[in-house]
């Protein structure tokens, strides 16, 4: 198995435009396939904006969504990917022909679609339905996962994905700066945005503090470390319907060490070469090996009521 140089990105999206984010997504591509990665992530519904969805209606979300992979963003995806000679990662709402609502993340080159996972646990609008498979496939001779923000999350999600097969699995997620119940959560004043670069210094403490950074590092290093996995860390920058983000896309080794990670204050990627070796050496490796799934199968699979809460969406609406 060969080293692999993925690219994550970070970017603003504008809510529902499509075309807009989708020539951002085709820039950043762009760019990173000139330095050499050969695949590139971007963020949950990145091709369609996010947190605005949360008000829309049913046949909103219907005009909003598209049939995958057959729909116009996909198809321009996979243009992109055969222009560039590399492999897209990006997420959007779908309809079936059952006006059925999902929330999916793509994998795609220049051949088609290679992946679609469909996020097990989604919340942003009530009509979305949940997914109800793990996504595991192979990239470049590796294989790769998908779970999309809340999805990782869940402890048993990203073992079940590990347990597949996964090597490296994709995390793409809007997520951070909004209130919580956790001690020093809560959302980074929009104002801030608006002259960015006077008030670079203060950005960049609220967004490494307890509102976003310092809080993602208690848990996201642990989901590679555990498993012995590369995550693929996507998040948006700047302003999101009405809310900010504070971006931090990075990629993680199976030590749990940020291998690369973007810190400005605008649209940008990075690009980390992930080396195999890393998966047999960490730790996470001989945790599983030396599991004893007969002691806890029957506690693990036990039913269970899911009992889903997001406190951010509670409060704002």
């Amino acid at each position: 198995m060969k080293n692999f140089k993925i690219a994550t990105a970070q970017f603003e999206n504008k809510s529902g435009d499509k075309a807009y984010n989708l020539s951002v997504i085709k820039q950043l591509t762009r760019q990173a396939a000139n330095q050499g990665a050969q695949a590139i992530a971007f963020h949950e519904c990145s091709i369609t904006g996010y947190t605005f969805a949360r008000h829309l209606s049913k046949p909103q979300m219907l005009e909003l969504a598209e049939f995958v992979p057959q729909g116009p963003s996909v198809t321009q995806l996979i243009e992109f990917a055969k222009e560039f000679n590399i492999a897209i990662l990006a997420g959007l709402f779908e309809k079936d022909e059952n006006d059925n609502l999902f929330k999916v993340y793509v994998c795609v080159d220049g051949t088609g679609l290679i992946a679609k996972h469909r996020k097990l646990h989604p919340f942003i609008n009530p009509h979305l339905l949940p997914g109800n498979a793990f996504t595991v496939f192979d990239l470049y001779g590796w294989k790769c996962g998908i779970l999309i923000c809340y999805d990782n999350n869940i402890i048993e999600n990203v073992r079940a994905t590990t347990l597949l097969g996964a090597q490296i699995i994709f995390m793409p997620h809007v997520t951070m700066c909004t209130p919580s119940t956790r001690p020093g959560a809560g959302f980074v004043d929009a104002k801030l945005w608006e002259n960015k670069e006077d008030n670079s210094d203060l950005l960049r403490t609220e967004f490494d503090g307890l509102k976003g950074r310092e809080w993602l590092m208690k848990w996201l290093p642990a989901r590679a470390y555990d498993n012995g996995i590369y995550a693929v860390f996507a998040n948006p920058i700047g302003m999101d319907d009405d809310q900010l983000k504070n971006g931090c896309s990075m990629i993680i080794d199976p030590f749990g060490d940020v291998m690369a990670e973007c810190r400005f204050l605008g649209n940008e990627f990075v690009i980390a070469e992930l080396n195999p070796d890393r998966l047999t050496n960490a730790g996470g490796y001989r945790y599983i090996q030396a599991r004893k799934p007969d002691l806890y199968k029957d506690i693990l699979g036990q039913p269970h009521e899911s009992n889903q809460q997001v406190a951010w969406l509670k409060k704002k609406d």
